[in-house]
């Protein structure tokens, strides 16, 4: 792998769902888009659960540090 594509930043706007013309699909095609989208919602959502499980555990073991007196 390149090193510019491994430090490029991805489209996290998907910018280019949003144009997409929806009319040509069909009702399958849509509700299998919807599918994929929320399973998509799901992976976000379980990775940042995993990251305030982390930053939880490093507030605990840092703020100790932090807050003698």
């Amino acid at each position: 792998m390149d090193d510019e594509q491994a430090q490029e930043k991805p489209d996290l706007g998907l910018a280019f769902l949003a144009k997409q013309d929806l009319y040509n699909l069909s009702v399958g095609d849509l509700e299998e888009r919807i599918e994929n989208l929320k399973l998509e919602i799901t992976r976000c959502t379980s990775e940042i659960g995993k990251r305030g499980n982390s930053k939880a555990a490093a507030d605990e073991i840092f703020g100790k540090i932090t807050k003698i007196d």
